[in-house]
């Protein structure tokens, strides 16, 4: 009699990847092992209590959900020359205990290790009291704590082992869930305060920190180098203390940099990038960083880091734009296929009068009636209103977009038609459609009127100006990489044209997007 078929395991049933506080918690005990002096001090996560708790249960305190008492106790064991690692959500270390944290451990230099789990937003379905964006600017800013944010799992146990060596206090940032391995199983050697580089390119450099945020970056610089751009990208796995060496390096040798992180644009990743770029060398730094309110949806990990900002293509188009604002001249600039003309470059034309009248681009309060001073509004806030640069805006130090109105009078009545120029062919053929191409010819373009209203009239829409020119540009009047995106989708959707995002990066005004259409329609026709 034959033996029937094994059932086929259900999805359910298979044994998921080990997370990061899987890793850290079997990493944790085999330390314990080895080190008397390691205490584990639980702030009633789960998961502990049955690990290492059941396993070296007169080394296992639980001070229940009191963070500040966790923090303070754990100061007080460290003094008496212990070991103690205190466990509590990243939300709740930075801003709940962050008086504990800030005197009672690091003010004293004392041993205590911090773990703080669910960092950014990794946690998910747990909604927004336990999400944590904030907490890389208090950590960096407290002088004496090592701040380490292992890229995956296989990072956890050197970094762990590499913390427990320090004499003063540390605070490692996990996640909650697994996330796709960055590093194979011979990974680079794990040195504190030291980046890795994972990628090797002299166009860009994209810097990131967090497991997320490099798979990002790594995305993004293979997408890049089919189109001919070296991206570098370095994992910044010790944000304190910072490796200003490496960023150094990267601003010599490149155009740009972007950074990609898990945390607001203010105080983490960004900042320490901005603040070595500034000491060196001008060069654009683009921000890719969770940016806007917070999503009021249940999603998982990836899905709200891009709705709030954080996704390889983002990664991608703040590349480019890096790229496109290389300083003039610049040997290090952006290849000759992606080099978009100066404007020293354009042909100077006669004045003729703007169709739109003296008020061009501008907000206005659409209950005012007619257009007029009276009517014209401040510029709402949308997903970016930090004085910082969004993913794809202007580099770092440009004026925060969206405080102030242009008076009516600020806009002359005769403004410029947009002039032809020079500027590089799309490279989208019906057998093409990705646009995947390392070298491209170059063309004189001018877009059909038609298209110009069309794309103005995008404008409009989406960003709720009124009567854009031709030379007004799409992150100038406020765009960011997100409209961008429901622009390229609402093209598609009206038009039946896939505009690749390449594409778009090359010219963002007005008339440059309709001439990019209109050479698009005709590769497809």
């Amino acid at each position: 009699m034959t033996a029937p078929a094994p059932t086929p395991a259900l999805a359910h049933q298979r044994p998921a990847p080990a997370g990061p506080r899987e890793v850290y918690r079997e990493a944790l005990t085999t330390l314990a092992a080895d080190d008397e002096r390691v205490l584990c001090l639980d702030s009633d996560l789960g998961g502990l209590d049955t690990s290492f708790g059941s396993r070296f249960p007169e080394r296992y305190i639980s001070t229940g959900i009191a963070e500040a008492n966790l923090f303070t106790v754990s100061a007080g064991l460290a003094a008496r020359g212990l070991r103690p690692y205190a466990h509590t959500m990243a939300t709740f270390a930075a801003t709940r205990a962050a008086e504990q944290l800030k005197l009672d451990i690091v003010g004293t230099g004392l041993p205590v290790r911090v773990v703080a789990t669910h960092a950014g937003l990794s946690a998910a379905h747990f909604g927004t009291t336990h999400y944590c964006l904030e907490d890389l600017a208090l950590t960096r800013a407290l002088h004496g704590l090592t701040v380490v944010v292992p890229a995956d799992v296989r990072e956890i146990g050197p970094a762990l082992a590499a913390l427990h060596e320090l004499d003063g206090p540390s605070y490692l940032r996990l996640g909650r869930s697994a996330t796709p391995p960055v590093h194979g199983e011979a990974a680079p050697p794990f040195r504190l305060g030291e980046a890795v580089t994972l990628r090797a390119g002299n166009d860009v450099t994209l810097v990131a920190c967090g497991p997320l945020p490099v798979r990002f970056a790594l995305v993004a610089a293979d997408r890049l180098a089919e189109d001919g751009v070296g991206a570098r990208v370095l994992q910044i796995h010790t944000l304190a203390p910072f490796d200003e060496a490496a960023v150094a390096a990267a601003t010599a040798e490149t155009a740009g940099l972007v950074t990609v992180e898990e945390h607001r644009p203010q105080g983490g990743l960004g900042d320490a990038v901005t603040q070595v770029v500034a000491a060196h060398a001008p060069r654009p730094v683009l921000r890719v960083a969770v940016t806007g309110p917070l999503p009021k949806l249940v999603d998982d990990h990836a899905g709200l880091l891009s709705a709030t900002g954080v996704s390889a293509e983002t990664v991608y188009g703040a590349a480019l734009r890096a790229l496109a604002l290389a300083p003039p001249g610049d040997a290090r600039g952006a290849p000759s296929h992606l080099a978009r003309p100066r404007a020293a470059e354009k042909a100077p034309q006669a004045p003729v009068p703007h169709r739109a009248g003296p008020v061009s681009a501008t907000r206005r309060d659409p209950t005012a009636g007619p257009a007029s001073d009276a009517g014209l509004v401040p510029k709402p806030a949308r997903s970016h209103p930090y004085p910082y640069p969004s993913p794809c805006g202007e580099p770092y130090g440009a004026p925060a977009r969206g405080t102030t109105a242009l008076p009516a009078s600020g806009r002359c009545a005769q403004q410029p038609t947009a002039p032809a120029r020079t500027r590089p062919a799309s490279s989208i053929t019906p057998g093409n459609p990705l646009g995947k191409q390392a070298l491209m010819s170059t063309q004189t373009t001018s877009a059909d009127p038609a298209s110009q209203d069309y794309v103005a009239a995008l404008f409009a829409r989406l960003l709720s100006v009124t009567a854009p020119g031709p030379d007004d540009d799409f992150f100038v009047l406020g765009g960011t990489s997100l409209s961008a995106m429901d622009l390229i989708a609402l093209i598609e959707q009206e038009r039946g044209v896939q505009l690749p995002v390449r594409d778009f990066y090359r010219g963002t005004s007005v008339a440059e997007l309709a001439a990019t259409l209109d050479q698009l329609s005709e590769a497809s026709a």
